[in-house]
């Protein structure tokens, strides 16, 4: 099969209609948090219950990722990106009529099958449909639609349940994918990847091994993390995992060919990602928490004073886009991470009982510039780390990634703040926040040095004609 059949609709429709879709599954993952009061007085459930809310999707969503992407890499980019959509549209709808508690967490994990389909197409279809001078510009645009929705959950989902319902975080998706649907049928062209069989005995190894760890983060923090179920989950999923690599370094036609970790770019930027989405999923789960609960604002206010962290991908992201164009991915990255890492580590400085808006302002700032400058360089990296065939494979480990580490962050943070602090009164709280954030920080660190593994342009051009796996763009020099 090719490659790719000829464009339809141009870089400017493929670049709207996968940041929309992004968009759309990024913001699920939080966006549930502030409505969680709300849905348990309409619907009823024990705690237990709400927080299945959220992990429901996360679950299915993490799991099922590099299925989703070997499927369309195997069937069509495109169909498949459209049959995902449609799942998650369709859940969407029904979790916003769900009668009950339960019947809300079956549509929450319908949703994250879909995003799951759909999510790591989004790249491939992006970068089939734009030319490569151009593409860092165009994941700088992507890039920031993701990384807005991925920080604005909270405050979005606050909104519309203070000032709305809490039935309107779902609503908000089903005329987007309605629009979505005939756009991408009409203007986005046909991909695939090598043609190779699915991997079944790969498939199931991946994705049971990501339900056991992804199963055992979420639920460690409420059910303790020497619990039979969470130890079982853990140890089975590593277990799982490990025949996961040992197959893909054996196997003809792996799911993920664990040749590609050979790449230092490959390698280097998938680390950086996991990293990165740790200290950010957790430092965000607690700071919007702290807002609320110690400083008193509202779910919108409190997204609302977030915003030049969550802000800032808007602005910086595309101009991150051009800086990789013209110096290379790997300094940006790095860059990004290191500032946002010190943002994080102004924030653990300055959080008191009483802390004034102002002297969280700096730090809010340095952290969303850090994540825009991370965005958009990142998605770039992972793109041209790899053949432009094993695109796809590529994605979707990166998002699996993302997601393990997300989970892993609001787990570890957690963690940290129960056993420093509390909720029994506000200097409680910020005894737990300020080792978490701390925390925080030095895991975002560590993703800058991680970053600074990747090679450069001219040792990657090098490696490229010594018949090493991939490209990468890095720095000039390099």
């Amino acid at each position: 099969m090719s490659q790719q059949t000829a464009r339809r609709g141009g870089a400017g429709w493929a670049l709207v209609i996968t940041s929309v879709a992004g968009f759309m599954a990024a913001l699920d993952n939080l966006v549930v948090t502030t409505a969680l009061p709300s849905i348990r007085k309409d619907l009823g459930g024990a705690l237990d219950d709400l927080e299945w809310t959220v992990s429901a999707y996360t679950l299915t969503f993490a799991v099922l990722l590099m299925f989703g992407a070997a499927l369309g890499d195997r069937f069509g980019r495109r169909r498949l990106f459209l049959a995902g959509l449609t799942v998650f549209t369709g859940a969407s709808a029904a979790a916003a009529m769900a009668p009950g508690i339960d019947s809300l967490i079956a549509a929450r994990a319908v949703q994250g099958v879909g995003a799951a389909i759909m999510m790591p197409l989004t790249l491939t279809l992006l970068t089939a449909a734009v030319p490569e001078a151009r593409r860092g510009m165009a994941y700088g645009i992507w890039g920031a639609v993701n990384g807005l929705a991925v920080a604005s959950g909270p405050l979005i989902g606050g909104s519309l349940t203070e000032h709305v319902s809490w039935h309107w975080i779902f609503w908000l998706n089903v005329p987007l994918g309605l629009a979505l649907l005939p756009l991408a049928r009409l203007r986005l062209a046909e991909s695939y990847g090598t043609g190779a069989p699915l991997d079944v005995p790969g498939t199931l190894l991946a994705s049971g091994g990501l339900f056991g760890i992804v199963y055992g983060l979420v639920r460690g923090p409420a059910d303790g993390w020497t619990g039979p179920f969470v130890l079982t989950g853990l140890f089975a999923g590593a277990a799982l995992l490990v025949g996961f690599v040992v197959h893909g370094s054996r196997a003809k036609n792996p799911m993920l060919p664990m040749r590609l970790f050979r790449s230092r770019a490959f390698a280097g930027i998938n680390a950086a990602s996991l990293l990165m989405f740790l200290g950010m999923f957790g430092s965000i789960f607690l700071l919007s928490q702290y807002m609320q609960g110690v400083l008193g604002y509202s779910p919108t206010e409190a997204g609302l004073r977030m915003l030049p962290w969550t802000g800032m991908p808007m602005i910086v992201a595309p101009i991150a886009g051009i800086l990789s164009d013209r110096i290379g991915g790997r300094p940006v990255v790095a860059a990004g991470l290191f500032l946002q890492a010190a943002g994080l580590g102004c924030l653990a400085s300055v959080v008191t009982a009483d802390a004034s808006y102002a002297a969280q302002l700096p730090g809010l700032i340095i952290s969303g510039t850090g994540m825009a400058l991370y965005f958009a360089p990142a998605a770039n990296l992972v793109m041209s780390a790899v053949r432009p065939r094993e695109q796809g494979i590529a994605s979707g480990a990166n998002n699996a990634l993302r997601e393990v580490g997300g989970a892993l962050g609001v787990a570890v943070m957690s963690s940290i703040f129960s056993a420093q602090g509390g909720y029994e009164s506000a200097q409680s709280f910020v005894d737990g926040l300020r080792p978490a954030l701390v925390t925080g920080a030095a895991v975002v660190a560590l993703a800058g040095i991680a970053a600074l593994v990747i090679p450069g342009r001219r040792r990657a051009a090098r490696l490229v004609a010594d018949g090493e796996p991939a490209p990468a763009l890095g720095t000039v020099g390099g």
